[in-house]
């Protein structure tokens, strides 16, 4: 399969993986994750998720793309044998889950960016409000779904140097750029400081064994990386032998994290200058779709501006992420069952709209999607990851690192980590995370 195609640079692959990476889940996510009671100690336990255990991982399952050549759902048999086939099956139930419902948001995300460029933004809370209100619900919902599949279909079906590589060589450094303007416009504002250091400085000890913080660490980790759901991995299939996996992946992981701490740096100074704490307390999406046009509706014609351009890339980084998750269920058919690329495509799309329905008429079934698919399935593949690589195939992933001139020390720590550091702690966060997510729904 991955003879078929490869990617034309280093840096094709970099920015396509980093826009898997980067997406809604940084842009939406990590803001009101931040918020939810974490503060430091989330960004603490956060940032030592992703260096400690995601790095690692996420190296794992690049080197199982690259040296099979096959797709999330064949990878882990060819590497290890059938009786790992579920494995497979894992990465593309998780990543077919994730799209259905992701589809979801990028419908909201598209329609509040039509809003903005023709109708304008928001000038009060109630108006907000209202207009969250009829984005998520209603026909317009299952419009902005559909439309949001067919333009990620229709990248994904021009292959992976013709659609994604072009797509997001393109737009992951306008994305970069527009965020790096709007958090020096953000650190303006009066109530900058107040917003940084509520919701990103703010230290609380007992925050660290916090269940839901730790959770939702987890969870923000191996989403916006992107790992564990074979997205990377069907990206790595079609690397050449010459990729220096590790470096790819610490950049990778430190533009997802950049991005993601941008995202905070604008939210949150918006969130305390315009006095819209209450909404992100209140409503898992109100930071994106809520607060941020509220507060730049007082801007007035610039506000407007500055809007329409955020959640256009905003849209665009939704598609670079969505095109990765497509690819999942497209490569295994064309992988498994021969199919052409074309195929493949619609009869995926076709799928993913149809399981994104429940999503789309009730948002408590998105979120409970996102905490299955998105955390706990995720959280899941990154465990068997670690242990397939760590444990059962270690000397062809030593192989294959060697093969590209990996320095030994590097290769003996991500051994090292791979085998005893991330298989624990992972387990430790998918535990934490269920009962948790238990507790919660018990609850209710």
């Amino acid at each position: 399969m991955a003879g078929k195609e490869q990617w034309r640079s280093g840096l094709g692959f970099v920015l396509a993986a980093a826009g898997s990476a980067v997406g809604l889940g940084n842009l939406w996510g990590f803001a009101y994750r931040a918020s939810q009671g974490g503060g430091a100690a989330f960004l603490l336990l956060y940032v030592l998720i992703v260096l400690v255990v995601c790095l690692p991982v996420l190296v794992a399952e690049m080197v199982l793309g690259r040296s099979t050549g096959k797709s999330p759902l064949l990878a882990p048999i060819k590497a290890a044998g059938s009786r790992w086939q579920p494995m497979g099956w894992l990465f593309v139930v998780a990543a077919f889950g994730i799209l259905a419902f992701y589809a979801v948001l990028m419908g909201w995300t598209g329609h509040t960016l039509l809003h903005s460029l023709f109708l304008g933004l928001p000038t009060d809370m109630t108006e907000a409000e209202a207009f969250f209100g009829s984005v998520s619900s209603g026909n317009s919902v299952l419009i902005g779904q559909l439309l949001s599949l067919i333009l990620t279909a229709l990248v994904v079906s021009a292959g992976i140097s013709g659609g994604i590589e072009r797509l997001t060589r393109w737009c992951m450094p306008l994305l970069l750029l527009l965020l790096l303007i709007l958090a020096c416009w953000a650190a303006s504002l009066s109530g900058a400081w107040e917003g940084y250091r509520t919701f990103l400085l703010r230290w609380d000890t007992n925050q660290l064994v916090n269940p839901s913080t730790i959770r939702n660490a987890f969870t923000q980790a191996f989403f916006s990386i992107g790992t564990g759901i074979g997205c990377i991995l069907a990206y790595s299939a079609y690397l050449d032998q010459r990729s220096k996996l590790p470096k790819e992946a610490l950049a990778v992981i430190t533009m997802d994290t950049g991005v993601g701490l941008l995202a905070g740096m604008v939210t949150f100074p918006v969130i305390m200058s315009f006095g819209l704490s209450d909404v992100i307390s209140s409503s898992t999406v109100g930071t994106l779709f809520i607060s941020l046009p509220t507060g730049l509706a007082v801007l007035g014609p610039i506000g407007r501006i500055v809007a329409v351009l955020f959640f256009a890339l905003a849209y665009i980084a939704a598609i670079t992420s969505s095109v990765s998750l497509l690819e999942v269920p497209v490569s295994s058919m064309i992988d498994r069952l021969g199919w052409r690329r074309n195929k493949a495509v619609c009869v995926s799309t076709a799928l993913v709209f149809v399981a994104g329905l429940p999503a789309a008429m009730d948002l408590k079934t998105l979120e409970n999607m996102d905490a299955i698919f998105g955390g706990l399935l995720l959280i899941f593949g990154g465990l068997l990851l670690s242990f397939l690589i760590g444990w059962v195939v270690p000397r062809q992933f030593d192989k294959d690192l060697e093969n590209c001139a990996t320095p030994n020390n590097v290769r003996v720590y991500l051994k090292f980590m791979l085998r005893w550091i991330s298989p624990p702690i992972i387990a430790f966060g998918l535990i934490i995370s269920l009962i948790d997510l238990f507790h919660m729904w018990t609850a209710t």
